[in-house]
């Protein structure tokens, strides 16, 4: 695959993973998964994770897999570029993979004395990825490997954090987030 292939499919294929914490934003509110729990001093995950967020982000990841899968042959028709569809499984795992690895971050981040939306240099960035791409291999094992390459899930590791960055910061902008990370 050349490079530019890598880097189209890395992109298309984490697509679903990438939007649902974005509508989580958007859709959030409502009742905190912890319920307001707390384990020692420090609430278990915290306000910014609901089930209204986190129900709305797997059903837009699954969502945009739909999308995709449905544009997957003109666009590759038209580009020559192998573009996966997805299946069923895998639109679901990359979509709760990415829910389930945000709200491990926050799980982590009230451990480590984080209050919400504080900066947590690299799990930030990457705390979706870390949950989606195992999640995915174990539900849909013969659609991820075909899928994500090795060089595939290195552009993933590379491009995430400064898609991260860049969504968020944009999303700062726009007023949309408290935080530019």
């Amino acid at each position: 695959m050349a490079v530019l292939e890598t880097i189209v499919v890395a992109f298309w294929a984490m697509l679903p993973a990438y939007v649902p914490n974005n509508a989580a934003v958007l859709a959030g509110g409502g009742r905190p998964i912890d319920g307001g729990r707390t384990w020692g001093d420090k609430r278990v995950l915290g306000d910014g994770k609901t089930w209204r967020g986190t129900a709305a982000g797997i059903l837009a990841g699954v969502a945009l897999a739909g999308v995709l899968t449905l544009l997957a042959d003109p666009v590759r028709a038209a580009t020559g570029i192998g573009v996966p569809s997805f299946v069923p499984l895998a639109a679901f795992g990359l979509a709760a993979g990415a829910m389930l690895g945000d709200i491990g971050a926050s799980f982590l981040k009230r451990r480590t004395g984080r209050r919400r939306g504080a900066m947590f240099p690299g799990l930030d960035q990457l705390d979706f990825v870390v949950v989606s791409l195992p999640l995915t291999a174990l539900l849909a094992t013969e659609w991820f490997f075909e899928v994500f390459t090795w060089g595939v899930v290195a552009v993933v590791v590379v491009l995430t954090p400064v898609l991260h960055v860049t969504t968020n910061v944009i999303a700062y902008r726009l007023g949309l987030k408290d935080e530019p990370w």
